[in-house]
């Protein structure tokens, strides 16, 4: 799917529009993050060289480049890493890297295939509060890819829930939650815990291949 969207796949049916054009290949105002960092990132070149390379095929000047690039890193708190190669970092240090060098190529819209799958659980906390900030901050559109019910509720402010092959989306939920969130007061919150148990009943749903909307009481609008 986010390859369709990307522009990397071209769909069997149907058509991807990205503001009422259809994509036919890579968008200019889009960038991606890819769940395997490591093999996202090019081991012989510094994390700046890493960086700034999707710009060299932008028509910017060097300085430019050298602006965008330090803005990206220090979003990211990669400042001091700048010179080190990426086989020197640990994998939240590496995600980060790939995180700043779609940030430095100015996207409208960001897509992100289950980036923190890989990284241990602080530091996959550590990143959700890191990309939530970076969406407020920057007004990008983020489409995130992720298996995690928690992490799809935390992060969003809507959840799309596919079905069973196939796949359509199933529902469209409002994530309700305040937009200030931390990891110690959401994830305890009522609200919360009423979101995450909807979007799993749906998921199981999909897995008998219906929908289950539960009594009408119960039901999250």
């Amino acid at each position: 799917l986010l390859k369709c969207m990307g522009g990397l796949l071209t769909p069997t049916a149907g058509e991807v529009r990205l503001n009422d054009r259809p994509v036919s290949g890579p968008p200019p105002g889009m960038a991606f993050v890819f769940q395997e960092y490591g093999r996202s990132l090019f081991p012989w070149m510094r994390v700046r060289e890493n960086v700034e390379l999707p710009l060299t095929q932008k028509p910017l000047s060097k300085a430019r480049r050298r602006e965008l690039v330090t803005d990206a890193l220090e979003s990211v708190g990669l400042t001091d890493a700048a010179g080190a190669y990426p086989w020197q970092l640990s994998g939240g240090m590496q995600q980060r890297v790939a995180i700043a060098r779609a940030l430095a190529y100015e996207p409208d819209v960001l897509l992100m295939d289950e980036p923190f799958a890989a990284v241990d659980a602080q530091t996959r906390a550590d990143l959700e509060d890191l990309v939530r900030g970076l969406w407020r901050e920057r007004g990008i559109t983020v489409l995130f890819v992720t298996h995690d019910i928690d992490e799809a509720v935390y992060l969003g402010e809507r959840v799309l829930i596919l079905s069973a092959s196939p796949t359509v989306v199933q529902e469209q939920l409002k994530v309700d939650l305040p937009d200030e969130r931390d990891q110690l007061h959401t994830r305890v919150a009522p609200r919360f815990a009423e979101l995450r148990t909807h979007v799993y009943e749906q998921i199981q749903a999909a897995k008998r291949g219906g929908t289950d909307t539960g009594p009408p009481e119960k039901r999250l609008t």
